[in-house]
């Protein structure tokens, strides 16, 4: 069902220094800034030529990254994305097999603009998975 991975996630607690550290001591092609209003991010991405990192730093006290950074205030892995093909019918697949998926359970808008859905990492090793549709 899944397909490659298309990033890992890391939650930062200040975007512009991480940004620093892949491009200037990695070397990194970083892309430019992104808000994600709905997501409650803002969001980098990071060009690997087989996956990309995606930095998270919180947009607003609101931010589902604001309550990760008050527990780990360095920062750390958030979450892993990996691509399907049809995302309803991976939903549908999970959703039968006792997984859970988080929020109302219908896909919405990534950063890439296509459909994601995240699932509960209590269902996963302790690891929050984001499904997006390829």
């Amino acid at each position: 069902m899944i397909g490659r991975l298309n990033h890992v996630a890391i939650a930062v607690p200040d975007l512009d220094a991480a940004v620093a550290q892949y491009r200037d001591l990695l070397g990194a092609r970083v892309s430019p800034p992104a808000a994600q209003p709905a997501h409650g991010v803002t969001t980098v991405f990071v060009e690997l030529p087989n996956a990309k990192i995606e930095l998270l730093e919180p947009l607003g006290a609101a931010s589902p990254i604001a309550a990760f950074l008050e527990r780990q205030p360095s920062g750390g892995i958030h979450h892993l994305c990996y691509e399907v093909e049809d995302i309803l019918a991976a939903r549908e697949r999970l959703l039968a097999a006792g997984a859970r998926v988080l929020g109302d359970g219908e896909p919405k808008p990534g950063a890439h603009g296509r459909p994601v859905l995240f699932l509960h990492p209590k269902d996963f090793s302790g690891t929050l998975i984001e499904l997006e549709q390829a």
